[in-house]
């Protein structure tokens, strides 16, 4: 096996990757980075959620917003959804895991806040659950998937942005995935601090 080529090959897939779905994606994360700068200024907040990987981008996200990305500015409020244990197997072990964030949701989320929803296949029913209680308490929501949409595609509302990456295969997917979080980052700062560039 050559390895070196196999490596070279996961390269050029992911940066294929990142460049079918930059024209897709533009427009709907251009909205996205509006509706959560709008909240933010009107003192709302951001939750995120996702499983596996998406939890881990979920508080990467979390964590760049509270501290800061690249440029110097206040801490934003942002909730990573995925990161008490307590909670989490609290209402696991109580509940069930199905709703281990849509609870978080509805004890935390006002009308305004946006849910940053994660799901590489658009189909896990926990951040499922928690869009649903997203919608029950008037928060809006951006969901982050892959190949298609799945069931998250479905049930959105018109005043919710889908972040669908055009690829079916999970590591692509969650490699875009992390591009789609720093330009949010990026763009929330720019509008945050009123930067042109």
């Amino acid at each position: 096996m050559d390895l070196a080529a196999r490596i070279i090959r996961q390269f050029a897939d992911s940066i294929d990757a990142k460049s079918s779905a930059s024209e897709l994606m533009a427009y709907p994360i251009a909205q996205a980075i509006e509706l959560m700068t709008a909240s933010l200024l009107n003192n709302g907040k951001i939750l995120a959620c996702g499983n596996g990987g998406s939890a881990a981008d979920a508080q990467h996200f979390a964590a760049e917003l509270v501290n800061r990305f690249e440029m110097e500015r206040p801490p934003l409020a942002a909730i990573a959804l995925t990161t008490d244990s307590s909670i989490l197997t609290s209402i696991g072990n109580d509940y069930s895991f199905e709703e281990i964030f849509s609870k978080q949701v509805r004890a935390l989320a006002q009308p305004g806040d946006v849910l940053l929803a994660i799901s590489t296949s658009g189909n896990s029913p926990n951040v499922i659950e928690a869009i649903r209680a997203a919608h029950e308490r008037d928060a809006r929501v951006v969901a982050l998937t892959g190949k298609g949409g799945g069931l998250i595609g479905e049930m959105l509302a018109p005043d919710d942005v889908h972040l669908c990456v055009p690829n079916d295969r999970t590591a692509r997917i969650q490699e875009v995935h992390l591009l789609t979080l720093h330009c949010l980052c990026d763009g929330i700062d720019c509008l945050f601090l009123g930067v042109e560039e």
